[in-house]
C-alpha cells in the first residue's frame, strides 16, 4: 500500500523509515514528505533512495496511510486534507492528542477503540507511552490512585538542533543553543514552555494524556520533567499508589508478563535500567522495583524507554500494523489513483 511519512528527514521521521524497513511493513510505494526546502532531495528506506516530495504531491497521491512526525501546526493544516482524500493519518505531533474526537492511542492498551472512522489518530507523547505501558496491567489489577513522576529525559526529544548543541558543549565547539542553558554536565528543569500553573506543557501532557489513555479522568498525577545531556533514551522516576493492596513478588509477574516491557531489576547484582540499555530498542524496560514504605500500597520503579522508537515511530508503526490487521484502512484510496 502506499504509505506517506511526513517529516521525512526529521530524527523521528527517519527512524519512523527505519522501523517500517525493520518490520517489513507492506508497502508497495513510500511517499516521503518534508518542507518546501527539502523538496527533491533523497532519502533511503531499504536500501533504496526515494525523491521528498511536496505536502500537495503527497496529498493527491493519496496515500492509504500517512504516518506524521512534523510538528503541531503542521499536523493541524495537512492532517485534515489528507483524511478528505480518505488517507489515514497517524499523527505524532500534540495538536490532536486531547481532542474528544480522535484517539490517543498505545496498541498495547487502547488500540481495540479504533475503526474504520478513525482518520485522525493520535500518537501519545513519549513520555507518556513509556509510562503508560509499564503500568496498564497494574492498573488493571490494582487500580492506581495517584502517580508522582519525575522525568530524565534525553536531548534527542528536542530534536538534532539539541543533539548538536550537546555535541558542540562537549567538545568545546561553539554552536547555535536551543536550552536556555549548557546541557553538557547539567540537568535542567525545564522541558517545553511553562504554563500558567507553574509547571511546563511537558508535565501537564503526562497529566492529561494518562488520564486519556487509561479512561480514569479524576486520577491524581504530578510531574517534573528535567531535560539531562543524554542521548539514549528517557528515564522516569514514577511513585505509585494503588486503591488495592498488593505483594511486590506480584507486581514483578504482573510486569514481566506485559507485552512490551522487560523487567531489569537485580539491584543486589547492579541490574536496572539506562538509556544506554534502550537506545535502538522498542521495548519498555523496567526495575528498582520496591515498596514505598512511607505510604500504604504504594511502589517506587525506574522506567526508562528510547524515545525515538517506542516513544514515537515504533508506536505509531505499531497503529498502523493494528489497521493493516484488522482491515480498518481504506483499501479504495489506491484503486482510485491507479
Amino acid at each position: 500500500m502506499k504509505i506517506a511519512v511526513v517529516g521525512a528527514t526529521g530524527m523521528v521521521g527517519r527512524v519512523m523509515l527505519d522501523v517500517l524497513a525493520e518490520r517489513k511493513f507492506p508497502i508497495s510505494e513510500l511517499i516521503p514528505v518534508a518542507s518546501q526546502r527539502s523538496v527533491g532531495n533523497k532519502v533511503s528506506f531499504a536500501g533504496n533512495e526515494y525523491t521528498i516530495v511536496s505536502m500537495e504531491d503527497a496529498i493527491a497521491s493519496k496515500p492509504e496511510i500517512a504516518i506524521f512526525s512534523a510538528g503541531g501546526s503542521t499536523s493541524l493544516e495537512y492532517a485534515p486534507k489528507f483524511a478528505a482524500v480518505g488517507s489515514t493519518v497517524i499523527d505524532n505531533s500534540s495538536a490532536w492528542r486531547m481532542d474528544p474526537d480522535k484517539k490517543l492511542i498505545v496498541p498495547e492498551i487502547n488500540a481495540h477503540e479504533l475503526g474504520e472512522n478513525d482518520k485522525i489518530i493520535a500518537n501519545p507523547n513519549c513520555s507518556t507511552i513509556q509510562l503508560v505501558v509499564a503500568l496498564n496491567n497494574l492498573h488493571k489489577t490494582y487500580q492506581i490512585n495517584r502517580m508522582v513522576i519525575s522525568t530524565y529525559q534525553s536531548v534527542t526529544g528536542t530534536g538534532k538542533a539539541a543533539v548538536n548543541q550537546l555535541s558542540f558543549e562537549r567538545s568545546n565547539i561553539p554552536g547555535d543553543k536551543v536550552y536556555p542553558y549548557q546541557i553538557d554536565l547539567n540537568c535542567i528543569p525545564h522541558c517545553d514552555i511553562f504554563l500558567d500553573n507553574g509547571y511546563t506543557k511537558e508535565e501537564m501532557k503526562l497529566v492529561h494524556e494518562s488520564r486519556k489513555i487509561f479512561g480514569s479522568p479524576e486520577l491524581a498525577i504530578t510531574a517534573t520533567a528535567v531535560r539531562i545531556p543524554v542521548i539514549g533514551g528517557h528515564s522516569e522516576s514514577v511513585n505509585v499508589s494503588f486503591h488495592s493492596e498488593f505483594e511486590m513478588e506480584d507486581v514483578k509477574n504482573i510486569l514481566t508478563n506485559t507485552d512490551g516491557v522487560i523487567v531489569m531489576d537485580s539491584p543486589e547484582r547492579e541490574i536496572y535500567p539506562m538509556p544506554f540499555h534502550s537506545q535502538g530498542k522498542d521495548a519498555v524496560f523496567v526495575g528498582r522495583l520496591r515498596r514505598d514504605e512511607s505510604a500504604p500500597n504504594t511502589i517506587n520503579m525506574w522506567v526508562v524507554s528510547d524515545n525515538l522508537r517506542k516513544g514515537a515511530a515504533t508506536n505509531a508503526v505499531q497503529i498502523a500494523e493494528y489497521l493493516v490487521k484488522n482491515d480498518l484502512i481504506n483499501t479504495e484510496v489506491v484503486s482510485q489513483t491507479v
